[in-house]
């Protein structure tokens, strides 16, 4: 009896789940039609409320806030889910025409039946993610870090400023430290190692801050490069005005350690005005780089660090860098010939680099040698040195306080290259060619040596003093070959002026009358003829 009754329980068990099986497959079928019409439905406000997710995320993500997880899982299985419906779309047409007797029946059973439960499913799937796509807060807050890495290739001959620069502000002797030398001297790629040097020490400052100033300042533009770091900037600030903006970073910057690094300032920048707290007795660094000692001066740095321009050893690395060693493996003569086109750069690495470059496919002697001559003959004229070069320093030269400071910087280059122009006869050729306002001899001489010092604070001359307490100047190679440039090519507003200038470069006849004309000025010196005499004349 008990083994009856329970094989009667276990049959009908069985007989039911094959009832609700049948019910089931026959529903796929039966309801297709019905689930059809649903699943649009419900794709559709499913597709509605992904447009709406998607739009507060960007609006968060505007503002610096990173999409949750959850939310970003979410939009991958949305759009999962309309891929798949679309496929069942293109197929609705196809399944339907197999149905007959009014629906609740197939031609294929098989096919309706599979196709059928394929869209029961996704309708599921839909209906479920409309219920869980209800977000309060899809994005959140990233917390920024202290300083953002910057990418810099490896440098040559920074070692010595750098590790000055680093401990000045491990010591904290300075708050305003100033950074300057002559244009493409490294300046920004020392400011670049500095910023990068604070990601070992990420606990020194809350936040290091990376703007470049250039020549027209505008107050705004730092602003905004701090608002981003901060995360203030977002599309409202857009709209605020500069005083607005100074307060909200003045009420941020006040309550934190940081290190504002500007680099390429030309002229004073108002940091109150920006909304940087006072770095006295504060806990603000300010690190800045500009061309014009007189800038650190006025940005009242506390120590100043000129960027020297490279020694013979590690010129020659930075240049044999850049030609590489398979050209200076070419012949036996390149590596002689190489050296003396990297002492015409005069160890700035704006024209190592530049000339090192153009130099890197030139595998034959005769090569080397035509360069050679061009460096020394008309540097302009080599690839690269007129657009790369000579432009990015000219910017030194155009702002400059005045025509007559200007035009006083050109005349020097009538000098040769290297030679030691004694102040004391500067002095007396500018007097004498009526280049100073002043006429009375000590009045002028003191304006001669305002405009002195104010080529030297620009980097643009180079001071040096010999054994007897003699007090000289001289260009920069390169400097000297910009100014060559700007005289021979340019109309001087001052006056119309134009130089041929081939002082020390040993010539043994005049040169052509073609070479004459327009000229105002011209030099063909010899350097010994200037070390037995301080007459001088063009």
């Amino acid at each position: 009896m008990g083994n009856g009754f329970s094989a009667s329980i276990s049959c009908d068990a069985a007989i039911s789940r094959c009832l609700d099986c049948t019910v089931t497959k026959t529903a796929y079928i039966c309801q297709l039609q019905d689930n059809l019409d649903n699943l649009e439905t419900e794709l559709e406000k499913l597709t509605e409320l992904r447009n709406d997710v998607e739009r507060k995320v960007m609006v968060d993500e505007q503002q610096g806030m990173k999409q949750l997880a959850q939310v970003d899982g979410w939009l991958s299985r949305v759009r999962n889910v309309e891929t798949e419906a679309e496929e069942l779309k293109q197929q609705r047409g196809r399944e339907m025409g197999k149905l007959c007797v009014g629906g609740f029946c197939s031609r294929n059973c098989k096919s309706s039946y599979k196709f059928g439960k394929t869209v029961f499913k996704t309708l599921q799937t839909v209906e479920n993610l409309n219920g869980e796509g209800d977000f309060k807060v899809v994005a959140q807050t990233v917390p920024k870090k202290p300083v953002d890495e910057r990418p810099i290739l490896p440098t040559v001959g920074l070692e010595s400023t750098f590790d000055k620069v680093w401990r000045c502000l491990t010591e904290e002797k300075a708050r305003i430290i100033g950074i300057y030398g002559m244009g493409g001297v490294g300046k920004t790629t020392l400011l670049t190692k500095i910023n990068n040097k604070f990601v070992e020490f990420p606990d020194k400052f809350d936040v290091v801050i990376w703007a470049v100033v250039s020549k027209d300042l505008e107050l705004e533009k730092i602003q905004d490069s701090i608002a981003k770091k901060i995360g203030l900037f977002n599309d409202s600030w857009k709209s605020k005005s500069p005083a607005d903006k100074k307060q909200e970073i003045f009420e941020i910057l006040s309550k934190k350690k940081i290190v504002l690094l500007l680099d390429d300032i030309w002229e004073r920048v108002d940091l109150i005005e920006v909304g940087v707290p006072p770095t006295l007795g504060g806990a603000s660094t300010v690190i800045f780089t500009t061309r014009s000692l007189e800038v650190c001066g006025k940005m009242e740095a506390h120590e100043s660090f000129k960027v020297e321009c490279l020694g013979y050893e590690d010129a020659w690395r930075l240049f044999e860098e850049k030609v590489g060693k398979r050209i200076l493996d070419s012949h036996p003569r390149i590596p002689e010939l190489a050296e003396t086109v990297a002492k015409e750069c005069g160890g700035l690495p704006l024209a190592l680099i530049v000339i090192g470059r153009a130099m890197a496919c030139k595998k034959t002697p005769q090569e080397w040698e035509h360069a050679i001559e061009v460096l020394r003959s008309a540097a302009s004229k080599f690839s690269g040195m007129e657009r790369t070069v000579y432009c990015h320093l000219k910017f030194s030269y155009d702002l400059l306080p005045s025509d007559t400071i200007r035009f006083c910087l050109l005349y020097c280059c009538l000098f040769p290259e290297d030679y030691r122009i004694k102040i004391e006869d500067l002095m007396d050729y500018w007097i004498c060619e009526g280049f100073l306002d002043e006429y009375d001899g000590i009045e002028a001489r003191n304006q001669g040596y305002s405009i002195i010092g104010t080529l030297i604070h620009a980097c643009l001359l180079e001071e040096e003093e010999d054994e007897q307490g003699n007090n000289y100047v001289k260009m920069h190679d390169v400097i000297r070959d910009m100014a060559l440039w700007i005289a021979s090519t340019t109309d001087h507003e001052k006056e119309k002026e134009k130089f041929l200038v081939r002082a020390g470069v040993g010539l043994t006849e005049v040169p052509s009358i073609d070479m004459w004309k327009d000229v105002t000025r011209m030099s063909l010196i010899q350097v010994s003829y200037l070390s037995q005499s301080s007459d001088f004349v063009t």
